[in-house]
Formats: structure tokens, C-alpha cells, sequence
């Protein structure tokens, strides 16, 4: 649509601020053809989880609202159907290319296709490693690091001034992702000043609350004193319940649990006292990713980082907002 605006922005703008919406984008040659409605491509992970069946039905309503046209894939948890989407929307010209990220590497090719082709690329949910940071427009989205901070900080305070040792299980997110990578990084750097707590596991359950169940079987079976679990997501916490309950034991009170997220099924938990403490981080990013779309696709100047705001819940403070979840 206005490629051109986004473009000459671009030319205009590098030697001013690094930040610049586009910052690398080059005009297609493209013509509008008098339709003014922008176009945006987006490339979903998939919908492993609660959380992005939330985050794609935001995104998709407030398109809609917007009145920008939305193309939208579903990568299905795989790498190599991002690629290949926005490969897709590339050639067929969108204003604007938006994705979240299944892994944190191996973006630069495809995200260099796009600046070549003058489309500005915004990231949501996930970042990635790139160290060119003018191949991606804007980030939008939660900071993973300090949601495993609030995590290790609740617990610290949970067992400040006991001695004994307290043995923590780790139920991380899909393999080489940013949440699961940071997630994991902000819990270990606030726990590793408290020498009795450890993590005496830690694997992977994908996001997904079958794998979590999965999982946390294995954990029960190999380690039978466990004091925490901590899960990345709602969903794996959720299936870890199931197979705590399944074998006979109390979550909440026998096991402790930390989740990511506040989907209403976790807060549901959360209030039931199955679970003892949620870190939200809200997939209703919707809103904020349709004005940073018109805003890059005219050529504006945006921040480079985006961040969602977000709170924390107790069990008690899941009683009060529960009937207000959204998600």
C-alpha cells in the first residue's frame, strides 16, 4: 500500500535514529492501485496452547477492527512453515509482515528477503538472535527474563530463612524458543542466591499440557521428593496437576507450583489452590500490533522494543479477578 512512504522514510531517517520503523527496507516498484487497506501478513507458531489460541483470536478481531486486511498462517510448531509463509507473503507483496518467532535463530535470510523487498517486519511474542537489528522494524511483546525473575523472587521469599533443601523440578517450553530460553535464564539467576533451592530436573514439554503430563510422570517416578514444580506455561503446569493428582499426592500443597501466563484455565487452578502462584504474560497483543503495523507502514518512527504491561497473581488475588478474565 504506502511501501513507498515506508521506504523513503527509511532513506530519510537512517542517519537520525537507529530505531526507525523500516530501518532497511528498499521501494518493491510495486503500485497501490488505489486500494488503500493495508495488508498484513502474519505467521503464527501454531496453537499449542490456551495462550496463543487467545493471542491468534486477538490478533485476527482486532484486524478486523482495524480494517487492515489480514493473511494469516498457522506455522503448526515448525521453523521451515514460517519460512516458507513469509516467503509467501513476500511475493505477494503485503504492506507489512508480522510473525512470533518458533526458535530464536536462524531468521536472517528470510528477514533480509523482506527488507530487500521494501516490506517492514515486526516481531511479536518472541524476539529473535539477529545481530542486525535493521532487518525487524519493532518488537512487541513481554519480557520472558523478568517473568522468570518474579518467579525465582516469589519462591525466594516463599522459603526465606529455612535451611533445608528445597528440590525443584523445571517444566521448560519448546527447545530453543525465546520464552523457554529467558524464562528459564530469569528463574536460575534470582534462585542461584539461595543455595538451598535446586532444580534437580528440568526437561521440555513443548508448551503443551499432554507433554507436561508427560513429563512430570517421568519427574514422580525419578525423583520422589520434589518440593516445586516450575512450568513455563500455564498449560504444562496443568498437565503436570494430572499426574500429580494421579499419583496421590496434593498439587499446591505436597508440590508447590509456578506457572507463566494467567490463561482463565490456570487462574481457575490458581484460585482452586492447585497451583500457588502465576507470573502473567498477556497474549492480547492484538491492539498494540495493528497501530504499530499503520504506524511502520506509513514511515513512522517507532521504539524498537515494545513492551506488554503485566502483573502477577496470588491465590487470592485469582479469586478477584478470575470473573474478569478475558482469556
Amino acid at each position: 500500500m504506502v511501501r513507498r512512504n515506508y521506504a523513503a522514510a527509511v532513506l530519510g531517517g537512517l542517519l537520525l535514529v537507529s530505531s526507525l520503523a523500516g530501518c532497511g527496507g528498499g521501494d518493491s516498484g510495486s503500485e497501490d492501485g488505489g486500494d488503500d487497506k493495508l495488508v498484513l501478513g502474519f505467521s503464527q507458531v501454531g496453537a499449542e496452547s490456551g495462550w496463543r489460541t487467545a493471542n491468534t483470536k486477538s490478533i485476527q478481531e482486532s484486524a478486523a477492527a482495524a480494517g487492515i486486511e489480514l493473511k494469516f498462517s498457522d506455522a503448526q510448531g515448525k521453523q521451515e512453515n514460517q519460512i516458507s509463509a513469509i516467503r509467501s507473503f513476500i511475493t505477494q507483496k503485503v504492506d507489512v509482515i508480522a510473525f512470533s518467532p518458533v526458535v530464536v535463530s536462524g531468521w536472517d535470510a528470510v528477514l533480509k528477503e523482506a527488507k530487500d523487498a521494501g516490506i517492514p517486519v515486526i516481531l511479536t511474542d518472541r524476539a529473535v538472535d539477529s545481530q542486525d537489528t535493521s532487518l525487524y522494524a519493532s518488537f512487541i511483546g513481554s519480557d520472558f527474563v523478568e517473568e522468570g525473575k518474579k518467579a525465582g523472587e516469589w519462591l525466594a521469599k516463599e522459603y526465606e530463612g529455612k535451611s533445608e533443601p528445597v528440590n525443584i523440578v523445571e517444566l521448560q517450553g519448546t527447545t530453543g524458543s525465546a520464552p523457554a530460553l529467558d524464562r528459564q535464564k530469569g528463574f536460575a539467576d534470582v534462585i542461584a542466591g539461595n543455595p538451598n533451592l535446586k532444580i534437580v530436573k528440568s526437561q521440555t514439554g513443548d508448551f503443551k499440557r499432554a507433554d507436561g503430563k508427560t513429563v512430570m510422570e517421568t519427574f514422580l517416578q525419578s525423583t520422589p521428593d520434589i518440593d516445586v514444580l516450575y512450568a513455563h506455561n500455564d498449560d504444562m503446569g496443568l498437565g503436570a496437576i494430572e499426574a500429580i493428582e494421579a499419583a496421590g499426592k496434593k498439587p499446591g500443597t505436597d508440590i508447590k507450583i509456578i506457572t507463566v501466563d494467567a490463561v482463565k484455565d490456570g487462574m481457575t487452578a490458581l484460585a482452586d489452590g492447585k497451583i500457588n502462584f502465576i507470573v502473567e504474560c498477556s497474549p492480547l497483543l492484538g491492539p498494540q500490533l495493528m497501530e504499530l503495523a499503520k504506524k511502520v507502514d506509513a514511515g513512522e518512527t517507532v521504539e524498537k522494543r515494545v513492551l506488554t504491561k503485566e502483573t502477577t497473581f496470588t491465590q487470592e488475588q485469582a479469586k478477584t479477578e478470575l470473573p474478569n478474565r478475558q482469556y
